[in-house]
């Protein structure tokens, strides 16, 4: 089956909703390159659409594929437009779990001479950018289930130990939830490392790195340990897992990635402070651009660096898409065991996981596409 074939002939599943979007349309409303870091709202509403294309080898056993969906619709931020998917699979179906995440499930048969997969998503996004001046006149609070779901501890972030004992000391003296959670950021910014070495996006396994002392990882590790502590301490706050779909705005090289995006995972983390609700964070990236930003290994009082530490306590430029915020995820019909996050495709033959962070390998390309 050739590519043309392979695109006329899938079955179609879900409908692309459309909604009519407002968008910014001044010249001001799209920074220049190398503006300041500063993302905004009033920047206006973004479109994108994403192509996720799977063609696993062929397999004796059955062959079981799961592709995260753009899930986390969030009125200021972030509203998915659906999905369509088409390929030659046995079996397709949209999965929603308990936690909200979404995937599409597709299974081949034993045998399957070329499986092929094309799922196609839009969604848009707008930047967020919490203004600290104007709190709420009144305590925000999460329904008691929603706050214990988001204080509780997970097979990665324990809240107990080494890491409850981290936790009260870097809040020591600090009056309000949101003095609790800046400190805990700027104790990641100034404690913490991106390690190009490191597989992907890391685990987030943050019991290991602080017994270990290793402070070192990538976004998963470092914006875990963010939201483990903050749990720690008391405060509500979730990992967020999604995908750099665009160049940044501002200039900045390691903040955004277009195009083929196949390795363009990204984990960023929110708080909930009762003045202001869902706070977002994301002090892995203040350490990637320490690393990774022209020319290279920055200084932390480097102005490139200063702008953005300020501005990714509270903000986030959504060139970036949220799929879920879950962990500890069983996936349907597998053999294997749960995964920690779902960031990646994941799939399987003959009851062995393939290694979903090489997608050469696993045979997998993300494509990320602005739409007028």
């Amino acid at each position: 089956m050739n590519r043309r074939n392979f695109l006329r002939t899938g079955t179609l599943a879900a409908g692309l909703a459309l909604p009519a979007l407002a968008r910014a349309t001044a010249a001001s409303a799209t920074p220049a390159a190398g503006a300041a870091f500063a993302p905004t709202p009033e920047t206006g509403w973004r479109r994108f659409e994403l192509t996720t294309r799977i063609e696993p080898l062929a397999a004796d056993g059955a062959t079981r594929v799961w592709v995260p969906l753009p899930a986390m619709n969030e009125a200021d931020w972030q509203r998915p437009m659906g999905s369509l998917w088409q390929g030659n699979a046995d079996y397709m179906t949209l999965v929603r779990d308990a936690s909200g995440t979404e995937m599409l499930y597709a299974e081949w048969a034993p045998g399957s001479a070329v499986p092929q997969l094309e799922v196609v998503s839009r969604f848009a996004t707008r930047d967020r950018a919490v203004d600290f001046s104007h709190p709420h006149a009144e305590p925000l609070r999460l329904p008691p289930a929603q706050h214990a779901h988001y204080t509780r501890a997970t097979a990665l972030l324990p809240t107990d130990g080494i890491v409850g004992d981290t936790a009260r000391d870097i809040v020591r003296g600090a009056k309000t939830d949101e003095d609790k959670a800046r400190a805990i950021y700027d104790w990641i910014v100034d404690n913490t490392f991106r390690d190009p070495k490191v597989r992907g996006c890391g685990t987030g396994d943050i019991r290991t790195m602080l017994e270990t002392g290793d402070l070192a990882g990538k976004c998963a590790d470092l914006n875990a340990l963010f939201v483990g502590l903050a749990r720690a301490a008391g405060l509500p706050a979730r990992d967020v897992y999604g995908l750099r779909v665009a160049d940044s705005r501002f200039g900045y090289k390691s903040l955004g990635k277009s195009g083929n995006v196949s390795k363009g995972q990204h984990c960023r983390a929110e708080v909930f402070l009762e003045r202001f609700g869902w706070v977002p964070v994301d002090p892995a990236d203040v350490r990637k651009v320490v690393l990774e930003e022209p020319p290279g290994q920055l200084s932390i009082v480097d102005p490139k660096v200063i702008v953005v530490r300020k501005r990714l306590f509270g903000a986030w430029e959504m060139n970036w898409l949220a799929y879920n915020d879950a962990h500890d995820l069983k996936l349907p019909h597998s053999t294997g065991d749960e995964v920690p996050f779902l960031m990646y495709p994941q799939g399987e033959a003959n009851g062995e996981r393939f290694d979903s962070l090489d997608p050469d390998a696993f045979r997998y390309t993300l494509t990320a596409t602005e739409l007028g």
